[in-house]
């Protein structure tokens, strides 16, 4: 039960540190910016400056594409293939091994990418005081770092599910040309993943970050108000739902699929949802900077 709940309170602590990103949880934005700072210390994604990942949520907001570090399927394909069948049999068993590699190459990328040398010293020192402190919990607990350790493989999992079918935009490369995109493409491509679409409530478990399309269509609206908002921009367009069950099932279906040929077509050509070819997109987009 102590897991679970862990799990859970580091879900929360992504969920809030994406809220802080769009401001909407203080009125001075320096406050968020330490709020911001502190969910980032609890969830694991402290190795990127909270300004940069700000900086690259919000590119994806107004651009409206997602931005990547390199192509995955290019790259499993391009991998010696022990290693590669190593990495596709522990997504098989659900272990979020693409994941982990995300975020290691994000640690190790001022030390190989030149653009990101300045924060050379901001990683080591960053990556020198968690290794510490994840030493001491081990010297007081090793059973408690073993659940630590499981508890952060079930965050990762949840907001992978909830991220997996949310869009379908392009996904561009750093430095590639950014194509203009409008409203209409921005809401065609986003899609609103709920744990219940009956019972509101239960959203907030994952602090309503399910309703895709209001937060887009209004990135400024505050996490406890999505829902009403969806509900008013529901009357006036077309948004296409998934439920929990779909959501699962995809995500089961094409746990290691998706890896190999992206994340497919969401939507056929005549405008309809079209969950057998919806095969999702892997990783958490806003605690890893590309």
């Amino acid at each position: 039960m102590g897991c679970v709940l862990l799990s859970h309170s580091l879900t929360l602590s992504a969920y809030l540190s994406h809220e802080f990103m769009h401001g909407t949880i203080f009125e001075k934005n320096k406050w968020n910016i330490i709020g911001g700072n502190i969910m980032l210390w609890l969830n694991g994604g402290c190795y990127s400056r909270f300004k940069s990942l700000v900086k690259e949520h919000i590119f994806h907001h107004i651009n409206k594409v997602d931005s990547v570090t390199f192509d995955l399927p290019t790259f499993i394909n391009q991998i010696p293939k022990p290693i590669c069948r190593v990495i596709l049999t522990l997504e098989w068993l659900y272990f979020p091994a693409i994941s982990f590699i995300f975020q290691w190459l994000s640690i190790t990328a001022p030390f190989w990418n030149p653009q990101r040398r300045d924060e050379r010293l901001y990683i080591s020192i960053v990556f020198i005081m968690r290794s510490l402190l994840f030493i001491l919990l081990g010297l007081v607990s090793p059973k408690a770092l073993v659940l630590y350790f499981l508890a952060y493989i079930g965050m990762i999992t949840v907001m992978r599910v909830m991220d997996a079918f949310q869009h379908t935009y392009e996904a561009l490369t750093l430095g590639s040309q950014i194509p203009k995109h409008n409203q209409a493409y921005e809401q065609a491509n986003t899609f609103t993943c709920l744990i219940s679409q009956r019972y509101w409530w239960l959203n907030l478990l994952m602090l309503n970050f399910g309703y895709h399309n209001a937060h887009h269509i209004m990135m400024k609206c505050p996490w406890y108000s999505l829902h009403e908002l969806d509900r008013d921009l529901s009357s006036r367009q077309k948004i296409f739902y998934l439920t929990l069950p779909e959501i699962l099932k995809n995500y089961h279906r094409f746990r290691v699929f998706r890896i190999l040929l992206g994340q497919g077509q969401g939507v056929d050509k005549w405008g309809n949802l079209q969950i057998d070819t919806f095969y999702g997109a892997i990783g958490v987009s806003f605690l890893v900077k590309s």
